[in-house]
């Protein structure tokens, strides 16, 4: 990831690449965190910022991280092409953003981490879990609350 910056309005705006299409784009950076705090002393640093915590995954709201030590949150960005869609996560005090062109390429990303944690029993998840994400029933692979494509 490039590091160069810009300041709009609303958000501090870095250099990336879409993982979806490999397109170099400028989208906010997730705030980081001070290492003052816990989790939840970084929730405050997306006050203000467009990035906005995810609490649950799936159309039932199961659980997307393990709070206070695993955080998700997402963002929008529009540019000149159109929206960008992201995602980023707080693990323990480091943060990694991922930013995508395609909605659907974003949530299959979420679906992919989210899955992880809850194959590995570091959050609550559906039981019965397949071996991968991929094999997800349609209803764990959107965000908390979407019954048709979102």
């Amino acid at each position: 990831m490039n590091t160069d910056t810009a300041t709009t309005d609303t958000a501090v705006l870095v250099s990336t690449t879409t993982k979806d299409t490999e397109e170099v784009v400028s989208a906010p950076v997730l705030p980081v965190d001070d290492r003052t705090g816990d989790g939840y002393d970084w929730l405050d640093t997306l006050t203000g910022s467009p990035w906005k915590v995810m609490g649950a995954w799936g159309t039932d709201g199961w659980d997307a991280g393990s709070w206070p030590y695993v955080f998700f949150a997402t963002a929008t960005h529009h540019d000149e092409t159109g929206t960008l869609y992201g995602y980023g996560t707080y693990i323990e005090g480091d943060t990694s953003t991922h930013w995508y062109r395609a909605e659907d390429a974003c949530h299959k990303a979420i679906t992919a981490e989210v899955f992880w944690y809850w194959k590995h029993g570091q959050a609550d998840g559906p039981s019965n879990l397949p071996a991968t994400a991929e094999e997800l029933d349609d209803e764990f692979t959107k965000p908390y609350g979407c019954i048709h494509r979102c």
